[in-house]
C-alpha cells in the first residue's frame, strides 16, 4: 500500500537535509512510523534510523477580490521527517 504521497522539496526542508541528513514527505493520515520506514527503505534503497511525524489541521482562509469575499479551506495533511543513516542520500531530482 502506498503511504507516501509526495516528497517535501521546500527551501526550509532542503536546509535541514543539507545539515542533518533528514528528508520530509507528505504521507497518508493513517500511516504509522513503521509503515513509513518500510516504504522509504524499499522505495529509495536507504537505511532509516528515525521517523518523526506531525499532523497538520486544515485552516480557514478568506480573501477579498473584486467579485467579493471568497472563503475556502486548506487541506489537512500528515508530514513525516525521516532521518537516514550517515552516508545515505535520497536524490529527488535524478528522474527529472
Amino acid at each position: 500500500m502506498a503511504y507516501i504521497i509526495k516528497p517535501l522539496v521546500t527551501e526550509k526542508m532542503t536546509g535541514i537535509t543539507e545539515k542533518q541528513n533528514k528528508f520530509g514527505f507528505i504521507v497518508r493520515p493513517d500511516a504509522n512510523k513503521i509503515e513509513i520506514k518500510k516504504e522509504v527503505e524499499a522505495q529509495y534503497n536507504v537505511t532509516v534510523t528515525d521517523v518523526n511525524t506531525c499532523v497538520y489541521a486544515g485552516k480557514n482562509k478568506s480573501r477579498y477580490t473584486r467579485s467579493g469575499l471568497l472563503k475556502g479551506r486548506t487541506n489537512a495533511f500528515k508530514k513525516a521527517i525521516v532521518t537516514l543513516k550517515e552516508g545515505d542520500v535520497i536524490d529527488f531530482y535524478s528522474n527529472i
